[in-house]
């Protein structure tokens, strides 16, 4: 099942997408809860009966005239308001390319325990637009990842329970303001203005029993699921990076287990893959450099059209425009 949320008349509307139709949750059952968020908090109760409207309406035993066309509808987050957001660091690819480039040494740690970081969850959009800064546009990155959104309360879940905690994947896209992010992780407290401005994710929630057909073995001596799912990631139509989300090292539901240690979990809260191996401007830089000290580094400008595809998940396209402003906190630098 494919779950995504419109605007409609100024409010969410949680809908499903059959085919190139979009239906609002109550064609599916009149007593589904209307928004995403409610979806996820009854998630037990309500995702049965809407499997069981869903395949009436693809077998015509339910009246499809509510159907909206997809590309009529301003689609928001499929999770607009999430109660937390998390970001992991599970490809190793990408750690080790990252690492590479800076001349320092493969970190070991890496396959001791997998981490994450909190990003703004007030900070999440959907396709469309993303506003940013003139900071922003300081070496402005994209990341190709996937996400979770997590569907069942729990506290520490062990990882061989942790897939079903998982409602479904999406894309995320980990915009990264690189200047900003590289200037005060100097000083070892994490990424902070460098990330708090936006995260990309959607276009649609895809459950995973949509997604059966894609698993594989997860890597040796780890635990859950993992999915054969190609990604690319396009800027104005020229491919940059492609991945593949079963290159991830440390599971999801790994990280699961990690962030639900001495901790609740609730409905609603999203957790990304960390960055594929290939999969931002700051690693594809860093590598051409190595190769050729000539190499010219490619940002993201104000006006680039971003385009994510993950086989089975669709495309999550957002295009970056600069507010209206000359204000910069960079200049604030005593």
């Amino acid at each position: 099942m494919k779950l995504l949320t419109y605007l409609q008349d100024g409010n969410e509307q949680l809908g499903v997408l059959i085919d190139d139709m979009v239906y609002p949750i109550e064609a599916l059952h009149p007593d589904l809860p209307g928004t995403m968020n409610m979806f996820l908090n009854y998630w037990d109760d309500s995702f049965p009966i809407a499997q069981a409207g869903e395949m009436m309406i693809r077998e015509g035993q339910r009246s499809s005239n509510k159907g909206i066309l997809l590309k009529d509808l301003n689609l928001l987050a499929p999770v607009p308001f999430p109660a937390s957001c998390r970001d992991g660091y599970a490809f190793r690819q990408h750690v080790a390319a990252a690492r590479r480039n800076r001349k320092v040494d493969m970190i070991p740690e890496f396959d001791q325990y997998p981490i994450f970081y909190f990003t703004n969850h007030h900070g999440i959009v959907g396709p469309g637009h993303v506003s940013c800064m003139p900071d922003h546009f300081e070496k402005l990155d994209f990341e190709l990842e996937a996400a979770i959104v997590i569907n069942r309360h729990g506290r520490n879940i062990p990882a061989e329970e942790a897939d079903q905690y998982i409602a479904g994947l999406m894309i995320m896209n980990d915009l990264s303001a690189r200047r900003l992010q590289m200037e005060e992780m100097l000083l070892n407290l994490g990424p902070a203005k460098g990330k708090d401005f936006a995260t990309a994710v959607g276009p649609w929630l895809v459950t995973l029993d949509e997604l059966a057909q894609y698993e594989i073995p997860c890597k040796e001596n780890h635990t859950g699921k993992s999915w054969n799912l190609p990604m690319t990631c396009k800027v104005n139509g020229v491919q940059v990076s492609e991945g593949n989300l079963g290159d991830m090292d440390w599971t999801f539901a790994e990280i699961i287990e990690r962030a639900s240690y001495g901790v609740n979990l609730y409905p609603g809260e999203i957790i990304g893959s960390g960055t594929v191996g290939t999969g931002c401007f700051l690693e594809l830089n860093g590598t051409g450099k190595l190769q050729d000290p000539e190499y010219k580094e490619q940002w993201l400008n104000a006006g680039d059209i971003v385009e994510m595809d993950i086989t089975g998940l669709g495309t999550l396209s957002n295009t970056m425009v600069a507010e209206d402003t000359e204000w910069s906190i960079l200049k604030l630098k005593k």
